[in-house]
């Protein structure tokens, strides 16, 4: 199977030059040649056959062959909002909810966070998202946004989405089942592990947000978001048709 590749200039001639991340990778760890074949992709929700038609020292010229429209994004689009974990969970949670079919992921401030986010770390964030992509096939990029508050979230939040925040006590997890319509979208929250403080939870239920439980257990921030997606992409496979 040939190797996907990220193009940040969309595709529209008969051929294209990789940025410098990509053109390094293809040449220095793939040891790549000319003549190679390799899958582009633009984030456009196509993908292209294409070979390699030139190495120079700092960049690599591709030949574009096919383009090929092949959707392989989730039926509903889910957006999870997230206080961020620490460290290397981050990129892990970022990696994961990709390989799930997230199309947004908002990072949340809110008063219990400890980890914060930068420049810095939304930019290397969103190289994790193209990483993902390429390697789990999708041929659109997750959206990383810029963060959020927790009182601005819930309130520019698509009204006409499910909107769900994950707390103890709130409705169990099954009930997204019925929750991922292809037509509105699905919102989740997910506070930090010290959890929403009670006037966060206020604050997103006078808004016209529902609570959902995780269950007995507590999860990291990393766990419950993937758990929510899985479960969410699950229910829009079925409701789409795509399912059992």
């Amino acid at each position: 199977m040939s190797q996907r590749f990220f193009s940040e200039t969309p595709v529209a001639g008969p051929a294209i030059e990789l940025g410098p991340l990509e053109a390094q990778h293809l040449t220095r760890v793939m040891r790549a040649k000319v003549g190679d074949p390799l899958i582009v992709f633009d984030n456009s929700g196509a993908e292209f056959a294409a070979e390699v038609a030139s190495i120079r020292r700092s960049a690599v010229e591709v030949r574009i062959l096919e383009r090929r429209e092949i959707d392989r994004e989730s039926p509903c689009r889910i957006t999870i909002a997230a206080a961020l974990p620490k460290g290397d969970r981050q990129k892990t949670m970022v990696e994961k909810l990709v390989e799930l079919g997230v199309s947004t992921l908002v990072p949340l401030e809110t008063t219990r966070q400890v980890a914060r986010l930068s420049d810095n770390v939304l930019d290397r964030l969103r190289r994790t998202v193209i990483e993902a992509s390429k390697q789990c096939g999708r041929n659109r990029l997750m959206e990383i946004t810029e963060g959020a508050t927790l009182p601005d979230w819930v309130q520019a939040a698509d009204p006409q989405a499910a909107r769900w925040l994950a707390h103890p006590g709130g409705q169990p997890l099954y009930s997204l089942a019925t929750a991922a319509s292809p037509a509105a979208g699905v919102c989740c929250a997910i506070g930090p592990e010290g959890g929403f403080t009670d006037e966060e939870v206020a604050l997103a239920e006078a808004a016209g947000w529902r609570w959902i439980s995780l269950g007995p257990r507590i999860l990291r921030v990393e766990t419950a978001a993937m758990a929510l997606a899985a479960v969410l992409g699950a229910a829009a496979q079925v409701d789409a048709g795509n399912g059992p």
